[in-house]
């Protein structure tokens, strides 16, 4: 929950869509009411408990079942009132208390906040200022994809875990609440002849697509593949070395794990594409549980882009982000699906994506700086590297360890085998920090961090010499200092229209390209 105080400010009723008759719809009702989400919505999220409550009266039924048993003779015909008693009563609580969670969940768009009260004996209320809306993402279950409902996770600045979340509206209400909560965080206006109206979903533009046949590729020769080849290797030579057969019932344990995470990893890297709208950048993924999120331009913190050996004949790579509030306290599987910009793509991906991410390059040779941290070498786009000095602190990677500014961002580049580059705007470097060792200090050269929000990115320029490590410290505070003070606001969209004109939704903004 954020603890800002509140800023008024005026804007669309929620607008929805549906039957009004069983309960209160977002497009019927005037900016402030209270509403309240669909009814299915607690025995979506409760189903699990009702399956069991079904599996623990029921069991004895299944189990004679499975035997050939007959189903009902004396001894359970004895037993079978108070199962059917005890059964019943249990649901009933269960199906009320399901009732009374719906009763007493309401949601409100006001003031500037999206709140959510909740709780029937413990209330609890949770709200979010819309100006500091990270990402909107809309997630869909499997049972909630069967009845048409979906669940919006609003991420807020600063937060540990999701701000917001509302589970579950029908679809067109969930996609409609989240175009007019980012129209406003956006600072988009209807016109003073316009009043009230509904923000309209704004287009979107489609950039790139995986292929499932690409993903399929890039899992079988990612690092945990070629971790459990190296173990199979070992375990076989071990084995015949030792005359020891158990030595392949290690491999048992890392198989089922990498199936596991294969599994993991292709449902929800399945379906991936992106697209760009004036919203922000708008991905969707996912086989069985599907999730839509929409990330507002300016909003990412910083952007590594990554190739593992086995891609590298391929010309494949990732894209990783931090977000506020992504990431954090969520599981592992979620939270690194959730900070994936691009699963795997060809170079060609990569640089449509950091044109959205960064619509102006701040250099007027984007193609060669970016191509030059991604693969080159030594002072290739105008990096500055480890000096040969250091290079047995790194035999193979000191001529790729290195970093360039250009007017908007830090680029900090790392990894012979492993390749890194590591894209920080300027304006989102919020500290930074030299790191020096007794060994660095020997071969008079430092480590400079760069801190932003948590995540799977760590800017980290290592190596450099202590001059140029000392010089970009100050350099970079400066830069950074100027990035934030020409912006001069959180809505997005208002740093790039003159103040007092109106922004229009219905159109994407062109951006830059990267070339």
């Amino acid at each position: 929950m954020t603890a800002d105080g509140p800023r008024p400010e005026t804007g669309a009723p929620i607008p929805g869509t549906g039957n009004a008759a069983l309960y209160p719809q977002p497009g019927n009702a005037p900016d402030g009411e209270w509403l309240r989400v669909h009814p299915a919505s607690p025995f979506v999220r409760g189903w699990v408990a009702l399956a069991a409550i079904g599996f623990f009266f029921g069991r004895d039924v299944f189990e004679r079942s499975l035997q050939g048993r007959p189903v009902f003779d004396d001894e359970l015909a004895g037993r079978a009132p108070w199962l059917l008693v005890g059964g019943a009563t249990v649901l009933l609580v269960s199906v009320l208390g399901f009732i009374l969670t719906w009763y007493f969940t309401k949601y409100q768009v006001s003031g500037g906040y999206v709140r959510v009260n909740s709780g029937f004996l413990f209330r609890q209320q949770r709200q979010a200022r819309l100006d500091r809306v990270q990402a909107i993402d809309i997630v869909q279950p499997l049972l909630a994809r069967i009845f048409g409902l979906a669940e919006l996770r609003f991420e807020v600045a600063d937060a540990g875990e999701s701000a917001v979340r509302l589970a579950y509206l029908k679809i067109d209400d969930a996609r409609q609440l989240r175009a007019t909560i980012l129209a406003r965080a956006a600072g988009v206006t209807t016109g003073p002849d316009r009043p009230g109206e509904p923000a309209p979903e704004a287009p979107e533009y489609q950039v790139l697509s995986v292929p499932p046949s690409r993903l399929v590729g890039s899992l079988l020769l990612s690092e945990q593949s070629l971790f459990v080849l190296v173990g199979g290797i070992a375990s076989v030579v071990l084995s015949a070395v030792t005359d020891n057969q158990a030595f392949y019932f290690y491999l048992i344990p890392a198989v089922l794990g990498l199936a596991a995470s294969y599994w993991g990893l292709f449902n929800k890297g399945y379906n991936f594409t992106a697209a760009i709208s004036p919203d922000g950048i708008r991905l969707r993924y996912g086989l069985l549980d599907t999730q839509a999120q929409t990330l507002p331009p300016g909003r990412i913190q910083a952007v590594k882009i990554s190739q593992p050996p086995l891609w590298r004949p391929l010309g494949w790579y990732r894209i990783q982000v931090n977000v506020a509030g992504y990431g954090i306290v969520e599981n592992a599987g979620e939270g690194s699906a959730r900070t994936t910009l691009l699963p795997v793509g060809t170079l060609g991906d990569v640089m449509s994506m950091l044109a959205l991410v960064l619509p102006d390059p701040g250099t007027p040779e984007p193609a060669v700086v970016f191509a030059a941290g991604l693969n080159g070498l030594d002072s290739d786009g105008g990096f500055i590297t480890t000096p040969p000095r250091a290079r047995w602190l790194a035999p193979l990677g000191w001529r790729r360890n290195g970093f360039t500014a250009t007017d908007t961002a830090l680029l900090l580049r790392s990894g012979r085998w492993w390749r890194q580059l590591v894209v920080v705007p300027h304006q989102r470097t919020q500290s930074m920090a030299l790191h020096q060792g007794p060994l660095a200090r020997r071969f008079r050269v430092a480590d400079l961090v760069l801190h932003t929000t948590a995540g799977p990115v760590v800017p980290r320029l290592t190596q450099a010499g202590t001059g140029a490590a000392l010089a970009l410290f100050d350099e970079q505070s400066a830069r950074a200092r100027l990035a934030r003070k020409r912006q001069t606001t959180e809505q997005w969209l208002r740093q790039v229209v003159p103040a007092g004109s109106e922004i229009p939704h219905g159109s994407p903004q062109e951006g830059g390209q990267h070339g």
